[in-house]
């Protein structure tokens, strides 16, 4: 049991709640002692209770925001890519496959998010194109 981590780091929805692992007691048991709670959008640490966190304690918690934080990056341009995957099996669904009842139930809905999608990045890229010059 000694090659447990000695943080437990819960992952939820905009951070995590964070335990201090103990393994040393009688019973040989993993005690888990919740300590803090982390918001990652605003990058808040709150002890647990009335704790007061240890310099260990706050630096094991920020190096975890920081790893996180790069994991949420990659995830977030992993997920673009695939975005541009569906965009490509949609339209071979569409020329293919697609039935007229299909296509009636999510033309629409497709036009106006790619609408939006288009409206979007032609704005952002010519707002870099402005702000390069």
């Amino acid at each position: 049991m000694s090659d447990l981590p000695d943080y437990y780091f819960r992952v939820r929805e905009n951070g995590a709640l964070v335990f201090r692992l103990d393994t040393e007691n009688r019973q040989r048991r993993i005690e888990m002692d919740q300590i803090a709670s982390v918001n990652m959008r605003n990058g808040e640490i709150k002890p647990n209770g009335d704790r007061t966190l240890s310099e260990a304690d706050l630096t094991e918690i920020k190096t975890w925001m920081q790893e996180r934080a790069q994991i949420l990056a990659h995830r977030d341009i992993d997920d673009i890519h695939r975005a541009v995957d569906y965009l490509n099996t949609t339209t071979q669904w569409v020329q293919a496959k697609a039935t007229d009842a299909q296509l009636e139930a999510v033309t629409d809905a497709l036009l106006l998010a790619m609408h939006d999608l288009r409206s979007t990045l032609v704005r952002k890229k010519a707002d870099r194109l402005v702000g390069d010059d």
